[in-house]
């Protein structure tokens, strides 16, 4: 999957020194940064706490200072605010989704927010507290998957891919089933409450923010989704602020290969890391 080219952290650092005064849209400077390099000053970050927020502390504690950058934390619970806070200028930037979702919010609202790139693969998969295996998933089972477009869509193709059932291209939502024979029955169910559905249905899809608070691993999964995804979380911004050094340098942290080092550490595979040249 090509990802998109960006400065690295050396080279963003010196060019800080040239730039960085009356921003569009900046927050006050801070004080200089350390080595004479003039402050971005503050950036407002909306995200989920795992592993997001997780992901964010971790840049703002290590190069975030050094380039002048204050990550301001700004923490969400669901998956409906995080954009409509970014497009009513509430934060700068966030960083919870993938390019459909935020694709589909676009199209459903009239908003222009865009992607400045893939951060990371927050992955997903079905878990279960009544079988240890998917071929133990017997014929009408009960299937729990979200109810929102982007990763309604994301169960059913897991499920297709692993032979199950079968999908229309572009599927979104269970009208996009173009055959289920072995006739599962399936929940659609908000998505940070799938954990909790666990048992009372077979098998629930779960993604990684809701699953490793819920206390579910790698280890427990049925069906895994693999690196080979189309659905990398993108950090997310307003088009006045695509080409800010603020959310730029951000984003050169975000896919730096130290940040990818503590995502592997951390998740042990579960987060997916891209590393920009």
């Amino acid at each position: 999957m090509s990802r998109t080219p960006r400065l690295t952290l050396l080279a963003f650092g010196a060019a800080l020194a040239l730039t960085l005064t009356g921003c569009a849209g900046s927050s006050t400077a801070a004080p200089a940064a350390s080595g004479g390099t003039d402050a971005l000053g503050t950036l407002k970050v909306g995200a989920l706490q795992t592993p997001a927020g997780d992901i964010l502390a971790h840049v703002a504690e290590n190069g975030a200072a050094q380039l002048g950058l204050t990550i301001e934390f700004v923490p969400f619970t669901d998956y409906n605010t995080p954009n409509t806070a970014l497009a009513d200028g509430s934060i700068d930037a966030n960083l919870f989704q993938n390019a459909t979702f935020l694709a589909n919010f676009n199209q459903k609202t009239g908003s222009n927010l865009v992607s400045v790139g893939e951060a990371y693969l927050p992955s997903a998969a079905f878990y279960s507290q009544k079988i240890t295996k998917l071929d133990e998933l017997k014929d009408g089972a009960s299937i729990a998957i979200p109810n929102d477009p982007t990763n309604e869509g994301r169960a059913l193709k897991m499920l297709a891919g692993a032979g199950l059932i079968s999908v229309a291209d572009g599927v979104s939502d269970l009208s996009g089933i173009t055959a289920n024979p072995r006739n599962f029955q399936f929940k659609e169910i908000e998505n940070a409450t799938l954990p909790q559905a666990l048992p009372d249905v077979d098998t629930a899809f779960v993604t990684i923010t809701f699953a490793l608070p819920a206390g579910l691993t790698s280890d427990q999964a049925i069906l895994k989704e693999g690196s080979d995804s189309k659905y990398y979380n993108v950090l997310a911004t307003r088009p006045e602020l695509q080409s800010d050094p603020r959310v730029q340098a951000l984003y050169t942290l975000l896919t730096s290969p130290d940040t990818a080092d503590f995502e592997k550490a951390t998740w042990g595979g579960l987060v997916v890391p891209v590393v920009t040249p």
